[in-house]
This record gives C-alpha cells, structure tokens and sequence, in this order.
C-alpha cells in the first residue's frame, strides 16, 4: 500500500516477540502523533478478554493515542492475572511513548484460556517503538493475523479542498459471525470528525459490515472495532447532518465493507465468498433477518461448497427466519440466473446455468419475497472440509 494512502500523523511497527510458536509476526503498535478522537464497537459476548476490559472504558472517554496488539493468545479467561498482564503491558509503552496510559488501547487475539506471558511486551515494546514508522502499517496487518491467509488492509482517500484518507487494517478468517466475530480492526484517519459522529458513523457502519457477515456462526471474546481520527489532515471539522459528513460515511463504509469481504474471502477453508441478498421485503429487518438465515445455514453453506445449485435448501432457511411470508410468492436466482419462481422449480437448462454460477469465485444469491420494497445483504462463505482440519488442530 503506498504511504500517500496512509492517513497524516500514524504511524505503524510489527515484530516477532514470541508470543506465537512459530517464529511470525505478533505484536503490533499504532501511534498518533497527538491524541486523537475515537469510537468503538465490542463483541456482545458475556465472555470478555481482559484487553476489552481495558480498552472499552478508555474508548468510551473519547481519545486514544495508541494501540497494542497482540496475535497468539487471547489473553481471555485468564482471570485478574490476565488483566495485569494487560495493564503491565500498557504501562510499558506508556513510558516509552512519554503518554498517558489512558491513551492506549490495548488487544489480543488467538487461544483462549493460556496465560499471556509479559516477557514479549518487556522485551518487544522498546523495539517496536524504535521501529515505528508510516512504512510499516502492513507488519501491523501481518502481526495480527491467526488462521488468516493473509493481511488485509483497506484505504479511501477524499480529495478537493479538503483531502483526507481513511485507512482501515483488519483480521479475521474462522468464528465469525455478529456480534461481531473473531476479528480486530482498526480504521483510521486524518479528518477532523466530531466526537458524536465518529460514534455513530461507526456503529452504522460496522451493521453493514463487520455485522453482516458470517463463516461459521461463532462469536469470539475478543472483537473490537476502533476508529481514531487525529485531524492532522487540518481540515475543517465534520459534523453530524452535513454534506461533508455524508462523504465521510461513504469513504468509511468503503473501507469496512472492504474489510468485511476480506474476512469472508478468507474464511477458514472458504472457497467462495457470497452475497445473499434479499429483496421485496416488508421492511429492512425483515430482509436481514431472512438473509441471516440463509447465510448461516450450514446445508446452505455445503451446497456452495459442492457447487450444487440447491435452492430449496435456500428457501427452507427463509422459511425457518422467523419472518412472515408467502412461500408462493418467493424467486430465487443465483446472479442473474433464475432458479425458482413463486416457489417452484423453473428446472431445465436454468439448472445447469445455475451450476455454472456456482462455479465462481464470487456470486449473487438474490431472493425476493415480493412483500414490499426493502432489502438487506448478508456476506458468507461456504463450508469445506478444510475447515474442520484447520479447527480440529487450532492449538496443535
């Protein structure tokens, strides 16, 4: 990614500390040149890693300077030991930094339930802030990658008289599925953006997102989505209800769909990333009720993977949603494929055209309801066997 994407003001350092068996990339850092305005989204999981314990009240007073992430461990269920562990290793990059520890954000991920050790932070923060540099957002990316096939990273630049980018790095590849999953991401930018639109913006943002996807209906202790925004671009501040905020969502929703796609590309084992999409439906919830049934349906989900074009599978799981419909009124098509029609089998060559769709890397599954005008998306992936070996040997 090119440093003209990155946004004024961060800059990024990864390394290998140790914290992961093999020798890879597992702590990373964030660094704002001055103290920036920020946002959050936490997973709804009662099970709650000690750096959310942390993080979330810090976040919640609106200003953040840095964050410290961990891949390799969790550092969830590990009781107050693992919250110290947390807190000593916030202390550490406060004084190297020279900043108030209030100012950092601190995360993990990986297995849950083993001690963090804190000889990776002693030893590995003074490096990792001697290396910091606008360079190195991709070792972050890297450094907080688990099962992931590789790093992801989204950006989104605003031009004319008041240029800024909004850069976006995320992982996640197995457990995900809302509220949120097991993800990390972190966006940032050089705008200026009130406080109160930050937060909202983000939480709209992430709904369509990081909350509209699913691998394999898992929902992780650890998910943070954090958004910093240190105004080093110097342009005017964006408010709530303005033109300049409606660009605004439009360059972050951008990036955290971008992200979101990513995490599903790359779902353990995934071999297809698809779009189920609902229309003709009473309302928004309706549709995305429907189409969270879809996506989630493991037969649904190994069809995909055997590219078996089995619409009735689809069908059953709007069926099972919970949602008021007329199975005689449903269409089905697979991109612009037509399988199903008022609930019933078209059949003939639209069988083997379906078949071919299926064949795809990316592809469309459109079902309309005809119940009224609203629509939703869900994001998912299929179900392979590589899926079961990567998790039946995660901690080996």
């Amino acid at each position: 990614m090119n440093t003209t994407d990155i946004p004024s003001g961060f800059s990024f350092s990864g390394m290998s500390s140790g914290i992961k068996k093999a020798k890879a990339l597992d702590l990373g850092l964030i660094v704002s040149d001055r103290p920036a305005d920020c946002a959050g989204v936490f997973t709804l999981n009662k099970v709650i890693a000690a750096p959310l314990i942390l993080t979330k009240p810090r976040i919640a007073k609106g200003k953040c300077q840095a964050i410290l992430v961990n891949s390799g461990n969790a550092n969830a269920c590990t009781g107050n030991g693992g919250l110290e562990i947390a807190k000593s290793a916030v202390d550490l990059l406060a004084k190297e930094l020279q900043v108030e520890d209030s100012l950092i954000a601190v995360a993990s991920t990986g297995v849950i339930g083993e001690p963090l050790p804190i000889d990776p932070f002693v030893n590995g923060i003074p490096r990792l802030v001697e290396t910091l540099s606008v360079d190195h957002a991709t070792t972050v990316a890297e450094a907080i990658m688990t099962t992931d096939a590789f790093p992801k990273m989204a950006s989104s630049s605003n031009g004319g008289d008041q240029p800024y980018n909004v850069l976006g790095l995320a992982k996640g590849a197995g457990m995900i599925h809302p509220n949120m999953a097991t993800m990390l991401g972190f966006v940032l930018t050089d705008a200026r953006v009130s406080p109160e639109l930050l937060q909202s913006a983000l939480q709209r943002g992430v709904h369509k997102s990081f909350n509209s996807i699913t691998v394999d209906g898992d929902t992780s202790t650890n998910d943070m989505v954090l958004l910093l925004a240190n105004g080093a671009a110097d342009s005017t501040m964006i408010e709530s209800d303005s033109r300049e905020a409606e660009i605004f969502i439009q360059h972050l929703d951008r990036v955290l769909l971008d992200l979101a796609k990513m995490i599903v590309r790359d779902g353990e084992g995934a071999t297809k990333l698809v779009q189920i999409k609902v229309v003709g439906a009473k309302d928004e919830d309706s549709a995305r009720i429907a189409a969270r049934s879809v996506a989630t349906s493991s037969l649904v989900k190994t069809a995909f993977f055997g590219e078996d074009a089995n619409w009735g599978r689809i069908i059953a799981a709007v069926g099972y949603s919970g949602i008021d419909i007329n199975p005689n009124q449903i269409d089905i098509s697979f991109n612009d494929v037509p399988v199903a029609r008022n609930g019933l089998a078209i059949g003939g060559e639209q069988e083997a055209a379906a078949t071919c769709v299926l064949q795809l890397p990316e592809f469309v599954v459109e079902i309309d309801l005809h119940q009224g005008k609203s629509e939703s998306s869900y994001y998912t992936s299929d179900l392979s066997y590589e899926y079961v070996k990567i998790n039946a040997g995660y901690r080996t």
